[in-house]
């Protein structure tokens, strides 16, 4: 069984939970949080996309 990578596997359930609360804010009718959580959404996949580029 291969080990877990417990940062990346961290970082992907923040993006996950980003992407829920936009969710969440678009059901409370919010512009600033969906932006909000867009953008650091996107970011930490971002993050991870990085991170992932550079241990290949």
């Amino acid at each position: 069984m291969k080990n877990i990578n417990l940062p990346m596997l961290l970082l992907a359930f923040l993006v996950v939970l980003m992407f829920i609360l936009v969710g969440l804010s678009i059901a409370f009718r919010n512009i600033w949080f969906i932006l909000l959580f867009i953008l650091i959404g996107f970011g930490i996949f971002g993050i991870v996309m990085a991170r992932k580029k550079g241990k290949q």
